[in-house]
């Protein structure tokens, strides 16, 4: 197996903090490579060392001849004025024709082509950043943070090229679904050093907790041998028949090692203070539209939200997710219809950019106190600022020396500091690393009021979503059904658009393709569906038999809406399996 890039004994260090000490990696052709580790620790550091935007204090970095790097960051700086079509030709030196199709892959049809850059929202930015970093054809390429801003839809096109791609990669994503399906390796980037292991991510941190238990366990064990020997030598020690057993006991004491365990990193500890549980409605919306005065966005919207709902808002990038959320929090004016909130909701609101906008002179201390609700004593605010991993030394930093994730952390710190029963957020979870992604879906799940998000992480999703509302097509539904299901309909138009679209291979090499590679591609998106349908088919299996065992656990907490959701899941299970032989018999054929 070719070896595309070598690292040895990389060192690097910003003053006082470590980054890398005499570190090394091997990546080899084929490799597809999750890297995971907290906000701060060298991921993005390790990236632009690789490709030479940074230098390493020690060590070396060795690119080999065969392979042809290709890198997409998380912030680049893009001439505006450049519509995408003149951008993508000017940056690739490609022809046209290709940088159209490869554009097609990712949603920049015809009508973005001739957009400005300037005209792009953050999610088709990073389509654009995509679609010119293949366009250069790598073999091996850096995804630093690809989701961000990315719609579901957008990454699950971009998971599907993953998946084919025939060269190697490596993935810096917060977003642990997307690296489970993607990636077969995974780089932690802890402490200094980078541990790789060869399998895919959730396997590593189970083999990382086993890790650790074994090593507490074996601990535990010389701890014990050791005090045995001890008593031992304590006791024959000066007794002139045993001297000298004891001193082969005192040998043994001595060659009795621990494994080295290091202090465990600190988590973060989201509790969100306690509002007043309420029933009711929430929220109605009757004939509501949405937009800008010269757009339209979104009309006719009929919406009833209950107080408690952890509601999702989805949908395609541009479609009007944002403009909605800003609607509801009074950021927008209406252009017709109503909104009417219930009596007595406080509402706190998380733009996309917040981070961005905050006063980098102002200190951490000041921001969360000015933040927190008057009744919240200091006491209470200082163990959110330490939950959120800012301790005594961080409060008096200004907010401008903070990393993008500690701004976002500060951010989300703030805005639960406020009390209030209903919590608005437009991408919380971006420059978040998985651990605090995970520990605010955590505390949003057992949190009383409510919450409508826009998010583009599915594990986020996943966790916190009782109720999905997509915004599509100038309409806003509540659907019925979740998340998962959710995706995976998504996930049937995905290889309906891969069936439908076929490249113009006549303007590549002159010849139309022949029927074994088109049936060989239709075999893949078969086998692919198939498999999806099992997958689906396991998890409806597993909630159906959760659900029989809270009912004859339990059979007086056995709600209603649990008897209506066995009903569904029986439904959707006979229609996945009618599909599941559908699909079998067709690739059988």
């Amino acid at each position: 197996m070719s070896t595309f890039l070598t690292i040895e004994k990389l060192s690097k260090a910003y003053g006082r903090q470590v980054v890398f000490e005499a570190t090394d990696l091997t990546v080899n052709e084929k490799q597809k490579i999750g890297v995971i580790g907290r906000n701060g620790a060298g991921k993005s550091t390790l990236f632009k060392i690789i490709v030479g935007e940074e230098q390493p204090d020690s060590g070396g970095i060795f690119l080999h001849s065969i392979a042809h790097l290709g890198y997409l960051q998380q912030h680049e700086v893009i001439d505006g004025d450049q519509t995408v079509l003149e951008y993508l030709e000017n940056s690739s030196q490609k022809e046209t024709w290709r940088c159209a199709k490869i554009a097609f892959k990712f949603g920049l049809t015809k009508e973005y082509l001739d957009k400005k850059i300037s005209a792009l929202s953050g999610g088709y930015l990073m389509r654009l950043k995509l679609t010119v970093m293949l366009l250069t054809e790598p073999n091996i390429f850096l995804l630093d943070e690809p989701t961000n801003f990315l719609d579901v839809h957008t990454q699950l096109l971009l998971e599907r090229f993953l998946i084919n791609y025939k060269g190697a990669y490596m993935v810096v994503s917060h977003d642990r679904e997307f690296l489970k399906r993607t990636c077969e390796q995974t780089l932690e980037v802890e402490r200094g050093k980078i541990f790789f292991y060869p399998r895919p991510i959730d396997e590593f941190l189970e083999y990382k907790d086993e890790r650790l238990a074994f090593a507490k366990l074996y601990n535990k064990k010389i701890d014990r041998e050791q005090k045995h020997l001890q008593a031992f030598v304590d006791r024959f020690r000066y007794k002139a028949s045993k001297a000298k057993q004891a001193q082969s006991k005192i040998k043994a004491i001595e060659r009795l090692e621990k494994v080295e365990i290091d202090d465990k990193l600190e988590r973060v500890r989201i509790l969100i203070p306690g509002v007043e549980y309420k029933k009711g409605s929430l929220v109605r919306t009757e004939n509501l539209s949405i937009g800008y005065k010269d757009k339209i966005v979104a009309e006719n919207i009929n919406l009833d939200i209950d107080k408690g709902e952890k509601v999702a808002i989805v949908g395609d990038n541009g479609q009007g997710k944002t403009t909605l959320l800003k609607t509801l929090a009074g950021e927008l004016k209406l252009l017709g219809g109503t909104v009417k909130w219930s009596y007595g909701m406080k509402m706190a609101y998380y733009a996309q950019h917040v981070p961005a906008g905050l006063n980098f002179k102002e200190k951490v201390w000041h921001y969360l106190r000015s933040n927190a609700s008057g009744d919240i004593p200091d006491e209470e605010v200082l163990k959110m600022a330490g939950n959120f991993l800012f301790h005594e030394d961080d409060l008096e930093k200004e907010i401008g020396v903070l990393s993008g994730g500690e701004k976002a952390r500060l951010c989300l710190a703030g805005l639960l500091l406020t009390k209030s029963n209903v919590l608005l957020l437009d991408e919380p979870t971006n420059h978040l690393d998985f651990e605090t992604v995970e520990a605010l879906g955590r505390a949003l799940q057992d949190f009383v009021g409510s919450v409508i998000f826009i998010s583009h992480n599915r594990t986020f999703i996943n966790s916190v979503a009782t109720l999905i509302v997509e915004v599509k097509d100038g309409k806003v539904l509540r659907l019925p059904y979740n998340f998962e299901e959710y995706v995976y309909r998504l996930e049937q138009e995905v290889d309906k658009e891969e069936a439908e679209v076929k490249p113009n291979s006549k303007e590549e090499n002159g010849q139309n393709e022949n029927d074994k590679r088109q049936k060989f591609e239709e075999n893949k998106i078969l086998k692919r569906k198939l498999k999806r349908i099992e997958e689906n088919l396991q998890e409806l299996r597993k909630e159906q038999e959760k659900l029989l065992k809270r009912q004859i656990c339990n059979s007086q907490k056995f709600l209603l809406i649990d008897y209506e959701r066995m009903g569904e899941i029986v439904k959707l299970l006979e229609e996945g399996e009618e599909e599941w032989l559908e699909v079998s018999a067709e690739l059988e054929k």
